[in-house]
């Protein structure tokens, strides 16, 4: 299967969040961060639907969506394929450009350095 398109992951995350949508929910969802019409995001979920990324069921005059593509799985096939073509696979490459990019506060490094620990760990054997 390939991987969703920006604007299907767009939609992808509403669905993930709230489990299940109509698609005025989702339509107004996008809309708090841009721009859409009702009937493209009408378009683009049934599109998603026939590509096997959501399912729906008739409920009343309208269809409920829900995501089929699990997100974890989908989000580390989208990552893979960026660090790949990005960053030769190289993950250290792909922190070192988000670390140096961008603002981090004490909690964000307080929480990378717990996960660093807990990799580690893992590593090791230690879990």
């Amino acid at each position: 299967m390939a991987n969703p398109t920006p604007a299907e992951l767009e939609i992808l995350n509403v669905l993930w969040r709230l489990g299940e949508a109509k698609t005025q929910v989702v339509n107004d969802e996008l809309n708090k961060v841009r721009s859409i019409g009702y009937t493209t995001t009408l378009k683009s979920m049934q599109l998603m639907a026939e590509k096997g990324y959501l399912d729906r069921r008739k409920e009343g005059k309208s269809h409920v969506y829900i995501p089929i593509i699990q997100e974890q799985a989908t989000k580390k096939s989208l990552l893979d394929k960026f660090v790949n073509a990005t960053f030769a696979g190289s993950a250290s490459g792909l922190l070192m450009q988000l670390l140096g990019n961008k603002q981090v506060s004490q909690e964000e490094l307080q929480q990378i350095k717990q996960f660093i620990s807990e990799v580690e760990e893992n590593k090791n054997g230690k879990k």
